[in-house]
């Protein structure tokens, strides 16, 4: 008797597995619309909502950008492809704990900026410095932060701004406006977050990552006369001891 259970068991499942239709799931439009994978669901209307995480390197093939993650949520179904819209990036987890030393102040922020074209974005930027940082230096670094990354919200729409964050000009302009205050080492764009859609669809930003013959240096490494930037997690004021 149990094993004729388990037959039928065995089969349920996988009567259900059979009645199940597959969709492409596509980048947004910012992406020239590329397939980046397929689901499964047996109502198309379960797919709402459902969240796909691709890296930069899978979109673009640049391997130097494989410790970005680009977050897309299904909003749309025509027939069996699934579309998808921008919510937001994450940095590697792996990646992170490498910037983040023996000996080194990690300092985390939160920053809310409104697009040129209206959409609300979460960006949490996080730096890396040689030595502890002050609760008054971390106050002018974050008050700095929020400046910089606010003027770069009123001036830039959605897609120019996911453009510099995945090619690190944002890290870029943040640590100059802080190096005044404190010598970072690094600045990262560790993660952002769409809060609010705004008007039109994101217009597309593949061009800007088309192979160059020009070798390009590693986002958020900075130089001797330029400071740079990358992202982390939010912890105020905490020193990794990794």
């Amino acid at each position: 008797m149990v094993g004729k259970k388990a037959k039928v068991s065995s089969r349920k499942i996988k009567d259900k597995w059979k009645v199940k239709e597959w969709y492409k799931v596509h980048a947004p439009l910012m992406f020239n619309e590329s397939e980046i994978g397929e689901t499964p669901a047996i109502d198309p209307d379960t797919l709402y909502g459902r969240v796909v995480e691709v890296t930069v390197n899978e979109l673009t093939g640049d391997f130097s950008k494989q410790h970005i993650k680009i977050k897309f949520q299904i909003t749309n179904i025509d027939g069996h492809d699934a579309k998808t819209s921008f919510i937001g990036h994450e940095l590697t987890s792996d990646y992170v704990r490498r910037l983040t030393r023996r000996r080194k102040t990690k300092t985390d922020h939160v920053v809310d900026i409104t697009t040129k074209d209206g959409f609300v974005l979460r960006l949490k930027p996080m730096s890396v410095a040689e030595r502890r940082i002050q609760t008054s230096q971390g106050d002018a670094m974050r008050h700095c932060m929020v400046e910089a990354l606010t003027q770069i919200g009123v001036e830039n729409t959605l897609s120019d701004i996911v453009k510099i964050i995945v090619s690190g000009d944002m890290a870029k302009i943040v640590a100059k406006a802080c190096h005044a205050i404190i010598p970072i080492k690094r600045i990262e764009i560790r993660k952002s977050e769409v809060l609010k859609v705004g008007e039109g669809e994101p217009e597309s930003i593949m061009s800007a990552f088309e192979p160059t013959e020009e070798p390009v240096a590693e986002s958020g490494e900075m130089t001797e006369n330029e400071p740079s930037t990358e992202e982390h997690e939010v912890e105020t004021h905490a020193e990794a001891d990794l």
